[in-house]
């Protein structure tokens, strides 16, 4: 059977959607658009994959091929500004974003243009607009196919009649010159609840300085810890505490953890680590007031914050 490729998704198409509130088919948006070798620039749409980026870049090149990112596509790694395969934030790597306002209006942004739309957008989660377009910096890319080693992941395999593949991971971030000793804490706290660790994933990444929620402000070490998944209810609970206590003695040592996937941090672990999340939602509420973009990401934090504090206590 012969695959076609479907029909690419325009701007002025998108811009439709939206400010009809219509849907639209995200993957429609998977075309490179402009190579400019010139300025060492490539214009790709926010669904492309890296993967077919590498291809256009850099044909029969076994290393980019070999590439490992976090997320699928450029826009997925833009709107969650995770870390790539070196190690630095998705935005570092993006010289300017096209996007579709909640309100329909096209609008390119960038370090020096509509910055403050630009810093919203780097890790927005996709809330305040539709991404149409990412210009990339091809000499930025370069260096990351050149230099991925140094962001390789390193694990440590703990209990190796278990994999992490059936682990309840918890990722957090954590001082280089304080990984030794959180580990220690982290296999007192997984003893003391009597909930195994698998193994433990280590890597570095770099600051982020263009983003307004900042998950990286400085260079941390990237710690992935892989607890044994919980198999019923009661030791589900218990592994919650446990994941809250761990998250404390990342705290305590000066770390943080990704706000994109530590729905288990309770509101005061969240507001010692991103005290600008608060203005973030402001700012969400201000550009996108009738809540167009949502999404499970955004809810768990809006009512988070709206909900009065209340003690929580879970017997050990």
């Amino acid at each position: 059977m012969i695959q076609t490729r479907s029909i690419p998704l325009s701007a002025l198409e998108l811009s439709a959607a939206m400010r009809e509130a219509l849907p639209y088919d995200e993957k429609r948006l998977d075309r490179v658009l402009r190579v400019d070798e010139r300025h060492g620039l490539v214009e790709v749409q926010a669904a492309t994959p890296w993967k077919t980026i590498a291809a256009s870049l850099r044909p029969g090149d076994p290393r980019a091929a070999a590439v490992r990112t976090t997320m699928a596509t450029v826009g997925e790694s833009v709107s969650s500004n995770t870390a790539g395969p070196d190690g630095r934030p998705a935005i570092s790597h993006v010289e300017s974003i096209t996007l579709v306002t909640p309100g329909g209006e096209l609008r390119r942004v960038s370090r020096t243009a509509n910055r403050e739309l630009f810093a919203l957008v780097a890790g927005g989660h996709g809330l305040f607009g539709a991404l149409y377009s990412v210009t990339l910096d091809m000499g930025s890319l370069t260096r990351t196919v050149n230099e991925v080693a140094a962001g390789a992941t390193r694990s440590t395999d703990l209990s190796p009649g278990q994999t992490p593949d059936a682990s309840w991971p918890l990722p957090l971030l954590l001082p280089p010159e304080s990984l030794e000793a959180f580990l220690a804490d982290a296999h007192s706290h997984c003893e003391s609840w009597r909930l195994p660790l698998i193994s433990v994933d280590v890597r570095r990444t770099h600051e982020d300085k263009d983003s307004f929620l900042r998950w990286a402000r400085r260079e941390y070490a990237a710690v992935t810890l892989h607890l044994a998944a919980p198999p019923v209810l009661g030791v589900a609970v218990r592994a919650t505490q446990l994941r809250r206590e761990l998250l404390d003695a990342a705290i305590a040592r000066g770390g943080s953890f990704p706000v994109w996937c530590a729905f288990d941090a309770t509101r005061e672990q969240v507001e010692a680590c991103y005290p600008q999340l608060r203005s973030f939602l402001a700012e969400k509420r201000r550009v996108d007031p009738s809540e167009k973009l949502t999404n499970a990401w955004y809810r768990h934090y809006r009512n988070l914050f709206a909900r009065g504090p209340c003690a929580v206590r879970f017997a050990s």
